[in-house]
């Protein structure tokens, strides 16, 4: 049994330890915000913060997330109100599919929590997950408009 700290509370799950995280967090936890997308860390759909940085959790063993504070796509909303960049999402109409929405939001909070007032360089650096609908043009748009928020 590992204990994994998720979204602010303790969860026993019975994985082998070289298990992914991903893997622990969905079927273990039952939180299925997170994606998978291709397994090898590439496309971004299962991304989530461990310690406050954005990671691609298909690629993360569980035992390496042991005592560390993991927050998915369903941690981010406090107190019945949305994170900003989830509400700027939604005001931008940002996902079509919306498969890779919760890793893409994950990373754009992240990039935030970095770069306050990133500029489009910025994003394009920090957001290198994988939409295969396109939704780049909004995503930018959502994230600067939710740093002025």
């Amino acid at each position: 049994m590992l204990e994994l700290k998720v979204n602010g509370r303790s969860y026993q799950v019975d994985v082998e330890p070289d298990t992914p995280l991903l893997w622990a967090i969905r079927e273990n936890v039952g939180l299925t915000g997170t994606k998978y997308g291709c397994g090898i860390a590439q496309c971004g759909a299962c991304t989530v913060h461990i310690d406050g940085q954005p990671v691609r959790s298909c690629t993360v063993q569980a035992r390496d997330a042991v005592g560390k504070q993991i927050t998915t796509i369903e941690g981010l909303a406090s107190g019945g109100a949305l994170h900003k960049v989830q509400k700027a999402w939604i005001d931008h109409d940002v996902p079509q599919c919306g498969y890779c929405q919760s890793g893409m939001i994950m990373a754009a909070v992240a990039l935030l929590k970095e770069k306050p007032k990133p500029t489009d360089a910025d994003i394009d650096a920090a957001i290198t997950n994988i939409c295969r609908c396109g939704t780049f043009v909004q995503v930018r748009v959502a994230i600067h408009d939710a740093a002025k928020a």
